[in-house]
């Protein structure tokens, strides 16, 4: 029975991924901090944390995460989410005496767009790069033959360990008596 191949992710997109996941999450709580939020604890938190893997994956898994526009939006959506996750947990805007909400805005588009543009960016590259790295360890051509043995069957002097043997044998011994 065969087994169903499984496609695999390229290590490119899944660091887009990461990167568009963390960049959700970093932005959110810098931008809560701004307004006078300071950091999100608890519950808040760890939904913070849930929705930027799950945005981080949703990126790793589309086909053309490294299209600008589909980074945008993703990234877009993740902001609105985040915004309205830390509204649901007290976050108050005009309240804590922090920034006005047009600004505000501005500057998280700002943020999503350059965002995006350097996720898109540095997610070719790796893309590239990993290409690079798989051609120049690919074996091309054949492999390298071993050095060939040669025997020799007969040689004009003795084996080393033939000398050896026959200077170790002593030839000293009680005469010989000869007869005649």
């Amino acid at each position: 029975m065969e087994r169903p191949s499984r496609r695999r992710t390229p290590a490119a997109t899944r660091l887009q991924g990461a990167a568009a996941g963390a960049l959700t999450a970093a932005l959110a709580v810098a931008a809560h901090g701004f307004a006078g939020g300071g950091l999100p604890s608890g519950p808040a938190a760890a939904m913070l944390a849930l929705l930027s893997i799950t945005l981080g994956t949703l990126v790793a898994t589309i086909r053309h995460a490294v299209d600008f526009r589909a980074l945008v939006a993703v990234l877009s959506a993740g902001q609105l989410l985040c915004h309205v996750l830390l509204s649901a947990g007290g976050h108050a805007h005009a309240a804590a005496g922090g920034a006005p909400p047009l600004p505000m805005l501005a500057a998280h588009v700002v943020a999503v767009a350059l965002g995006a543009a350097l996720i898109s960016v540095g997610g070719r590259l790796a893309a590239a790069l990993s290409r690079v790295v798989v051609a120049a360890t690919r074996l091309v051509g054949h492999p390298v033959a071993g050095p060939t043995t040669t025997s020799v069957d007969g040689a004009d002097q003795p084996l080393q360990s033939v000398r050896l043997l026959s200077a170790s044998l002593s030839h000293r011994g009680p005469p010989v008596v000869v007869a005649s």
